[in-house]
């Protein structure tokens, strides 16, 4: 697997986002009771979490009853998250999702990328987006920004130099665009603001 700049880059700063871990529990405990309505997580039962980083989301699905299979391409990332106890039924796996095959069609119920997109160039967002697609039954999850951004926010990211602003145009229209195959990835694109600056793209695959 070749390694990306962005590989070396988490695995340098897994550490910090160790210490973030129960805040970050808490914030997806939250965004999850708040969409619970319209995504019926209950009603599901794999899950694949695309960019899980630490393993704070995976810990919070799997607290819900689901089989959580987290992803990620930073090994350090996920050593944080293998040692969590409340992680110990969730299978964590070390790839890139912009590798195809790394997953078989269709093995999941539902998949989710928790604030991954924004910080992906466009053609590798297409290609998460028909990865994400192609593995999930029922329920493609873009957890990110909306577009009512805080000044603070627009100067980090401006000074990180990321696709930020690029992502935050149009995510709706780039999802519903979005083709893989020659037809479209998504037959549905639904958006809740479930934040002031946060939006969970809910997108039913074709």
């Amino acid at each position: 697997m070749k390694k990306r700049k962005s590989e070396s880059v988490f695995n340098l700063i897994a550490p910090i986002y160790g210490l973030f871990y129960e805040y970050q529990k808490k914030g997806f405990s939250k965004m999850l009771e708040s969409a619970e309505k319209e995504l019926g997580l209950s009603s599901f039962e794999t899950i694949l979490d695309v960019g899980c980083g630490t393993g704070a989301l995976c810990a919070v699905l799997s607290e819900k009853g689901l089989i959580v299979t987290g992803v990620d391409s930073a090994e350090k990332m996920l050593g944080v998250a293998r040692k969590k106890p409340e992680n110990s039924s969730v299978r964590f796996v070390r790839a890139n999702i912009l590798e195809k095959q790394v997953f078989d069609d269709k093995s999941y119920d539902i998949s989710i990328a928790s604030y991954v997109a924004h910080g992906m160039k466009p053609s590798d967002r297409g290609l998460m987006y028909s990865e994400m697609q192609r593995v999930t039954k029922s329920a493609v999850l873009i957890y990110d920004y909306n577009q009512k951004r805080s000044l603070l926010t627009t100067i980090i990211e401006w000074l990180e130099g990321g696709q930020y602003f690029n992502f935050i145009k149009d995510p709706e229209s780039e999802l519903k665009n979005c083709v893989n195959e020659l037809k479209k990835c998504f037959s549905e694109v639904k958006v809740i603001n479930v934040g002031i600056r946060s939006a969970l793209y809910i997108c039913t695959p074709s």
